[in-house]
């Protein structure tokens, strides 16, 4: 039977206060009719074939709710908060969830309910056989499509058993897997409310799903088919192996095929045309609702395609920059050409969002006389490469550069630089008189040129600073310390300051110190790795470029390993006093830290943590970002990594032991390479050993940029934090924290009077959205294709988990999968597979047999701190988070880059 589509009605008509017809649904409220109702009620009014049905609304759900149901959400919403973590745990979740169940199992459908949805049947037509589908006022949302969460029933004939399906829609809203899935996202149980759809069954000849953007690599211009004969609930539920296409949406081309389980006999389950008509339909509907959509599809046996289903693909990366107020921010090009952007946070080993007051503090920092330009897709930093991408320079300079700090991202640059759209661009010759340069403003932006030369300009400037380093590395340390101590002066505000100065202090600091602080704290690291370059071009034939990793071990002048040594010893100070011990040993990191702003710790732990804090109380976990509270006001991480060196008990696996074996490994590194450079020549071994001599002496201060940034974010945060003091009394935000949600220009705003708190509770929820995506595109283009992936699709990777070798050496042991460093605890010997680490990583490091990393290459963070503390590193494995799992032993081979799963 063909189902006829059902006009708009408008203003919808209502049975009984609790059906509406489908074709008005489209302009009902959420709450009344879930988001499958909602969509479909769209597709009908906008003139979209979809089968005729009714909805039957959230009221009839709530007359139908027993009572004690109020009472079970609530406690669902209170365990919610510690089971929707990453690593959820449902042991409290799933008895109240099915307590739920039971109650609505219980409870008679009311009498009204009972005849509306009969009456609403009946007018279908003689007992049709209809499809009973559940549609929640939390489904199909922009961030959470509940696929799959509630029940539905197809093949439903006659008015009993279309009452008895809605009932069970009901308790499904309270499935286990619908309660974990709300409780993951955030959304209320208490505030949760279900309609249900009915729909005349489409005799199908054909059916799947289709979505209007390849859902595996991003790519916003390919539509892909999923298809299989008979009914689509096989295709939507996993039980068959569909045909899949995947099509131009553009041009209706179909760029690839890949045939299902079923007969291959029976050739395609759709025809070209067929293919042509979905993708078209499926087009029309993204420009409907203004996203790329997930939509189910059904060609009957005369050959006419219906819709039954469209909702939002919650899973692709966000190509929108939410806070350019530039609708076209990540495609500037006035053709329409794609760019290609690299994610500048994850490189920095820092996978989760950004807050807005962070963007706009990156921003202020970002060099003004560049010419690099960014981005900030999902609230993150991204930077365009395009113009490096066309250029032949720009392309040897990365070939070069992207191995060293992102051995996955130089994976797939070989299958960029192959796109036609990426080929090199010859600059246009001038073959007539120069134009006119237009004058600039007065204050306005500097021409690109002038940019240029003045970048080109700091750089020679710091020629001067680099012989100064390499000839009296000495003198470069003791300048570096004085400039710290300049810093420290530098960022003290006059007291007492009115908020108007601190907002003002804030937003100027940055633009004030970065400039100097990059020349004071550049050239003795940037020396060091120089002479590190020299002294691999020495050892040519003499020794591979591995063996010079050792001589990177253990180096000193390294704030992070300082401050990593200064925490062991305070865990030293604090295990010699029996009292502080058992305290630690006792109370996790939360009430420890409740203890310690209380005062209340004993006395040597009080004191130790508060000198301690003194000194590296303005880093933090994700530090770069402005908004991340400090240590100084959650110290739960620090005194969470004390508690975990007090369980240390093998004198040998000591950090401070450690680290020294480390440096009298690379001790004895450099006298053999300067003994055989001693065959071809004494020149050459006094030269390599003066090269690996500064390489010690200096290549440690590659920390000190970021320790003295993060110094001046710590001093930001904090004066931002008294700003936010003075808002939550004018009441204009609802608590200080939420100045990190509100950039410069709209907290001058909200100094004006002006209320932010639902600014704020919007852009909260983009972040919180933001903060449980587990996939960051490191390469990401502006069609929305995630290019590892796209490589990955292409060619799988098959055997054992590979990445790139970061710190030479092996280690067995059982995994410790870590997505968060706060409140973590790794016992001694573990292997730490991470996503990514930055400094508030490393205390960690300490007691790590080795460390594994989704992110990072030879030089990014976490691989020299672990080649410095000598224990085995492979960075760069991709899924290592999820293919990995706690109590797994591995071996870790950091030479080979590969890890390897061991038998349980």
């Amino acid at each position: 039977m063909c189902p006829e589509r059902v006009d708009h009605v408008p203003g919808g008509r209502v049975l009984e206060g609790l059906v509406l017809e489908l074709g008005s649904t489209g302009s009902a409220p959420l709450p009344l009719v879930g988001g499958k109702a909602l969509n479909l009620g769209k597709l009908a009014a906008a003139g979209f074939p979809v089968p005729r049905g009714f909805c039957l609304t959230t009221e009839a759900y709530r007359r139908a709710a027993p009572d004690g149901l109020d009472a079970l959400a609530a406690r669902l919403d209170t365990a919610a908060t510690t089971a929707g973590q990453p690593e959820p745990g449902h042991a409290e979740l799933d008895p109240l969830a099915a307590g739920a169940r039971e109650l609505i199992r219980a409870a008679a459908v009311p009498p009204d309910v009972d005849a509306a949805v009969r009456s609403a049947y009946a007018a279908l037509g003689a007992e049709p056989a209809v499809a009973v589908r559940s549609s929640a006022t939390a489904e199909d949302l922009p961030f959470a499509s509940f696929a799959g969460q509630q029940d539905s029933y197809t093949g439903v004939v006659g008015p009993d058993a279309v009452i008895d399906a809605v009932h069970r829609c009901w308790a499904s809203l309270w499935s286990d897997r619908a309660v974990a899935y709300r409780s993951a996202n955030g959304i209320s149980h208490r505030e949760v409310g279900l309609a249900v759809v009915v729909q005349i069954m489409v005799d199908a000849a054909a059916a799947g799903v289709m979505f209007t953007a390849n859902p595996v690599t991003g790519t916003r211009t390919e539509t892909v088919i999923n298809a299989s004969p008979g009914a689509g609930q096989a295709v939507v539920s996993g039980a068959v192996n569909p045909d899949q296409f995947t099509v131009d949406t553009a041009t209706a081309t179909v760029l690839a095929r890949v045939p299902g389980d079923d007969d291959p006999a029976r050739g395609w389950s759709l025809a070209d045309a067929e293919l042509t008509e979905l993708a078209r339909l499926g087009d029309a509907v993204q420009r409907l609702f203004g996203a790329p959509q997930d939509i189910e599809w059904v060609f009957d046996a005369a050959g006419k395609a219906w819709l039954t289903q469209s909702r939002p693909i919650t899973t692709l990366y966000p190509l929108a920059d939410p806070f350019s107020g530039d609708p076209s921010a990540l495609n500037p090009d006035p053709d329409g050409g794609t760019r290609v952007y690299l994610c500048g946070t994850l490189l920095q080993g820092l996978t989760r969002p950004i807050t807005p007051i962070g963007l706009a503090a990156l921003g202020l920092m970002r060099n003004s006389k560049g010419f690099w330009r960014y981005v900030n897709p999902g609230l993150r930093m991204y930077v365009d490469l395009t113009a490096v991408v066309q250029n032949k320079w720009g392309r040897r300079y990365l070939e070069r550069i992207l191995p060293l700090a992102d051995g996955r991202s130089a994976a797939v640059f070989p299958e960029l630089l192959a796109d036609p759209r990426f080929a090199l661009r010859e600059r246009p010759r001038k073959t007539g008189p120069r134009p006119a340069r237009p004058a600039r403003p007065v204050g306005g932006p500097r021409a690109r040129g002038t940019e240029a030369s003045a970048s080109l300009a700091m750089v020679l400037g710091l020629i001067p600073a680099l012989i100064k380093a390499a000839v009296r590395p000495a003198a470069e340390l003791r300048r570096a310390e004085a400039y710290g101590e300049r810093l420290e002066a530098e960022l003290v505000l006059a007291e007492p300051a009115g908020t108007v100065q601190r907002l003002d202090y804030a937003e100027q600091i940055a633009n004030r110190t970065v400039d100097g602080l990059i020349r004071a704290t550049l050239p003795g690291p940037s020396v060091g790795y120089i002479m590190l370059a020299v002294a691999r071009r020495l050892l040519r034939g003499i020794a591979p470029p591995r063996e010079l990793e050792a001589v990177l071990r253990g180096l000193p002048h390294n704030v992070t390993t300082e401050m990593d040594l200064e925490l062991w010893q305070l865990a030293v100070g604090i295990g010699a006093d029996p009292v502080s011990r058992d305290v630690f040993l006792a109370q996790d990191p939360a009430r420890l830290a409740a203890a310690y702003r209380a005062g209340s710790l004993p006395g040597p732990a009080q004191a130790g943590v508060r000198d301690f804090l003194a000194r590296y109380g303005h880093r933090a976990v994700a530090e770069i970002d402005l908004g991340m509270p400090r240590w100084s006001e959650e110290p739960d991480h620090i005194l969470g990594m004390i508690s975990n060196y007090l369980r240390v008990e093998d004198p040998e696996q000591a950090p401070d032991r450690q680290f020294r074996r480390a440096a009298g490994h690379a001790e004895e590194r450099i006298r053999s390479l300067v003994e055989r450079a001693g065959a071809r020549g004494r020149w050459r071994a006094r030269a390599l050993e003066l090269c690996l001599r500064r390489v010690r002496e200096l290549s440690g201060l590659r920390e000190l940029p970021k320790f003295h940034i993060v110094k001046v974010l710590g001093e930001m945060h904090r004066q931002l934090l008294l700003v936010g003091e003075e808002l939550v009394r004018a009441g204009v935000v609802a608590a200080k924290e939420d100045v990190f949600f509100l950039d410069f220009a709209e907290l001058r705003v909200g100094l004006r009077g002006a209320r932010m708190q639902d600014f704020v509770s919007s852009r909260r929820r983009l972040y919180d959205v933001e903060l449980r995506r587990r996939h960051i595109p490191r390469v990401l283009l502006s069609d929305g294709t995630d290019v590892e992936a796209a490589v990955m699709a292409k060619a799988p990777p098959i055997g054992a988990l590979a990445g790139t070798p970061a710190s030479a050496g092996t280690a067995t042991g059982t995994v410790r999968v870590i997505l968060d460093p706060v409140g973590a605890r790794l016992e001694p010997g573990e292997i730490l597979v991470a996503p990514s680490t930055d400094p508030g990583w490393t205390p960690l490091f300490m007691t790590a047999g080795a460390l594994v990393m989704e992110m990072g290459g030879v030089i990014s963070h976490g691989a020299v701190v672990a080649r410095e503390y000598g224990i085995p590193a492979v960075v760069g494995v991709p899924d290592a988070t999820t293919r990995l799992h706690n109590g797994q032993r591995v071996t870790v081979d950091g030479a080979a880059g590969t890890v390897r799963e061991l038998p349980d």
